[in-house]
């Protein structure tokens, strides 16, 4: 079945990547099927304990359909199959959550998936993670081209070295922080301890997410990313998917090492996410999907929007689902606020105290922009919240707030041509200038 108007370049594969992509067509469940078997076949797992690492249920996958190819293409082969969902710092998935994110109807457990067990990551718990190793200071400033120079420990979930084989599955999306997902993020900090969190999550902030979102190839956080995954010494595999953002369908999927199956599927990514335009919009209304159910997560509304929002103009996020800025986070958000990079960066010594990726929240969803102590913050676009948070909470949190009531979606339908864009469902599409695709 064939995809809107796209401009496909072929995906060139290294020797040791399997399987295929096209921006111009869907994968049927058939050919899905197919190639997770031929991906999983030249692992050496027979006999032996697998872990298999999936995105929670922030990340638009058919995962119900690869989760059963997976099973049925390694189950006959090893002597476990479980399962870890990187989590980050994100809320825990409930059981009947998970039962819906893997697609496993009642009584499957007992049946179909017998003896396949189902872990959250539990980043919280001091004694979940333990230590692999340290990149030291000079290796850290070394790889984020000399932005940060501190030591930092590398801790992961202890289930990854409990296991003989790790299986990485998941898509790959334009990503504020990394500039794509996938590969080896879900490990750090998709199950990793705070340290690289931190520290990965900090250095995006200073490259800023304008800068970073979308840009292909090895950027210094991915490089950062990889040298902690090199830690790890339990062998790993990846399968690396493309999602139609059309119908949740799969452009895409390759298997090989984290590293090889993430560039194939970042290349096709490129061409399925990133959507051009040729002039910047005055007004964005971003809506965004319930599958983002705190402004944690939801601030991939702004992120991937921000490119295309003139100066001086304004994004609305509209979500009137969402009641909080962060289960997890909440407390820290509501003593710092949120601040363009500059604002934090300027008077580190009162800031710095604080969770590195909590600052890098806020500066990512306040935007960029300028801060000095005489003039104050200037941040180049305005964030408007219309969602279940009051006026109150936002003006205290240093957002515009907005009364959702009042927002009208089907009034901003076409009226590009007026500077206002309507984007139905915000969050995994990234939106840029096309005089910015030329000049690159």
């Amino acid at each position: 079945m064939h995809a809107p108007n796209r401009n496909a370049t072929p995906i060139d594969l290294p020797e040791k990547v399997y399987g295929s992509g096209d921006a111009a067509r869907f994968l049927s469940d058939d050919e899905v099927a197919a190639a997770v078997h031929e991906g999983l076949d030249p692992i050496a797992v027979d006999g032996r304990r697998v872990l298999l690492i999936v995105p929670d249920g922030t990340r638009t996958v058919p995962l119900p359909l690869l989760f059963r190819c997976i099973h049925a293409a390694l189950a006959p082969r090893v002597a476990a199959l479980d399962v870890l969902i990187a989590l980050g710092t994100h809320q825990p998935m409930t059981p009947a959550q998970i039962n819906r994110h893997l697609g496993v109807m009642p009584g499957e457990w007992e049946t179909t998936f017998r003896g396949v067990r189902v872990f959250n990551h539990e980043w919280s718990d001091p004694a979940t993670c333990i230590p692999v190793g340290v990149i030291d200071a000079a290796e850290i400033e070394a790889l984020s081209n000399g932005l940060l120079a501190v030591p930092v420990e590398v801790r992961i979930n202890r289930k990854a070295l409990e296991y003989d084989h790790l299986v990485i599955c998941g898509p790959v999306f334009p990503h504020e922080v990394v500039g794509f997902s996938g590969g080896n993020k879900y490990l750090f900090p998709g199950i990793s301890g705070r340290e690289v969190i931190d520290v990965s999550h900090w250095l995006g902030a200073l490259i800023t997410s304008y800068a970073i979102i979308g840009v292909p190839g090895a950027t210094p956080v991915r490089r950062l990313i990889d040298r902690a995954a090199a830690l790890v010494p339990t062998p790993k595999w990846c399968i690396a998917v493309v999602v139609a953002p059309e119908n949740g369908r799969l452009c895409g999927i390759f298997s090989g090492t984290p590293e090889e199956a993430w560039q194939a599927a970042a290349h096709l990514s490129a061409q399925v996410h990133i959507r051009y335009v040729d002039r910047p919009f005055r007004r964005v209304l971003s809506i965004v999907p319930e599958m983002y159910r705190d402004m944690w997560t939801a601030a991939k509304g702004m992120y991937k929007l921000e490119p295309v929002v003139a100066d001086g103009g304004e994004i609305i996020i509209y979500a009137p689902h969402i009641t909080e800025f962060s289960a997890t986070h909440g407390a820290t958000l509501a003593e710092i606020g949120y601040h363009v990079r500059d604002y934090f960066v300027r008077q580190w010594d009162r800031f710095r105290h604080y969770p590195w990726s909590v600052l890098a929240h806020s500066t990512h969803l306040a935007g960029s922009g300028e801060y000095d102590p005489e003039r104050g913050e200037r941040p180049r676009i305005r964030v408007t919240l219309a969602t279940g948070i009051s006026p109150e909470r936002c003006a205290a949190h240093h957002v515009g707030y907005c009364d959702p009531a009042t927002i009208n979606p089907a009034e901003w339908a076409g009226r590009e041509a007026d500077g206002w864009l309507l984007v139905p469902k915000a969050g995994e599409l990234l939106y840029r200038l096309r005089s910015i695709k030329a000049a690159t």
